[in-house]
């Protein structure tokens, strides 16, 4: 039972983990423009239509590294559907065993030779332009240290979908962008592009289960500059049995939500983190009725609802929250 508990703390870094410089190469060679990393579990069926996004816009081996690294998968062979569509231009890598989502992320951040890295998930994917559209981004802004374009939002549920805000109405570095960042999480993994070297100096993604990426933009953020592109350039899916679901029935988002909000204190003067924190709270409780909701109207999940009404309440117990968590709570009970 020690050995299970210990593997289990083990899968979540206490501390930035470190990422190694990249190993030298010869001197007729040279490093990859971008590294396309492709972390997996479970999600074979929609691996190819990753893929296929990404390699419908690959400028060639010498410009992109492609490479899917695998937490140890059981729902299919990745490895073949890697070779079948891949034909040789992605490459595998796949874990001794499953070490948790975090633990890839590391070794996807290792494993890059790129000089810009995108961690895109095996349920996510890139439209059309992406990679072109970032290039030139860091091209015209070399001070960005991570970039990141608009994106929708597929519930795999419902079918509905929603596209994220316009932070600007062109390509350029975001102004103010620690503090409005620190309100609200309003980015996702598969829109951000980080340069290979913020992540040596800064260490990878720790300590929290469900919004670690929020964790790590906020790093990246308070010691560089954050660029953005206007156009809706990714895809991020919502599924059953993802990461996040699973966070929301078990309570364990609004858990790290709390730890994030803490943790930014120290980027922030002590009267604009109050101001700051206060507006993350009202956000994220709102957003824990709203996730109640949808659990009770999908599964009739009880002990899930009640996971996220009470979180609602420790993250802001004002009247806004109280009267609709009231109205869901015993809406449950009948």
């Amino acid at each position: 039972m020690a050995c299970i508990i210990m593997e289990q703390l083990n899968r979540i870094p206490k501390a930035p983990p470190y990422i190694a410089p990249r190993p030298p190469v010869p001197l007729r060679d040279s490093y990859p423009l971008w590294s396309v990393m492709i972390p997996v579990y479970n999600c074979a069926t929609y691996l190819g239509k990753t893929l296929e996004s990404v390699l419908c816009q690959d400028p060639g081996k010498d410009k992109m590294q492609i490479e899917v690294c695998d937490d140890a998968s059981t729902d299919d062979d990745v490895e073949k559907i890697v070779r079948d569509i891949g034909k040789g231009r992605v490459t595998y890598f796949r874990q001794s065993h499953n070490v948790g989502h975090l633990r890839n992320f590391v070794t996807c951040l290792n494993r890059s030779r790129g000089d810009w890295v995108h961690l895109l998930h095996g349920d996510d994917k890139v439209y059309p332009g992406f990679y072109n559209k970032m290039e030139n981004l860091f091209f015209h802004f070399p001070e960005a240290g991570a970039a990141f374009c608009r994106y929708k939002v597929i519930d795999e549920y419902d079918g509905n979908s929603w596209t994220s805000d316009e932070e600007m109405d062109k390509a350029g570095i975001l102004d103010d962008w620690l503090m409005k960042l620190a309100c609200e999480q309003r980015i996702v993994t598969p829109s951000m592009v980080v340069k290979r070297i913020v992540y040596e100096e800064l260490g990878g993604f720790y300590g929290v289960h469900h919004c670690e990426d929020w964790e790590m933009w906020l790093r990246i953020a308070s010691h560089f500059k954050t660029g953005f592109v206007p156009n809706v350039l990714a895809e991020y899916l919502l599924r059953e049995g993802s990461n996040s679901s699973q966070s929301f029935l078990k309570g364990q988002d609004i858990k790290d939500i709390h730890w994030l909000i803490k943790s930014t204190k120290k980027y922030f003067t002590e009267a604009d983190w109050k101001k700051i924190q206060m507006k993350a709270r009202y956000a994220y409780a709102h957003s824990a009725v709203k996730n109640a909701n949808k659990i009770w109207d999908r599964y009739h999940h009880r002990r899930g609802v009640r996971n996220q009404l009470v979180g609602a309440l420790r993250l802001f117990p004002g009247r806004s929250v109280l009267f609709p968590v009231i109205k869901l709570y015993f809406k449950t009970l009948f």
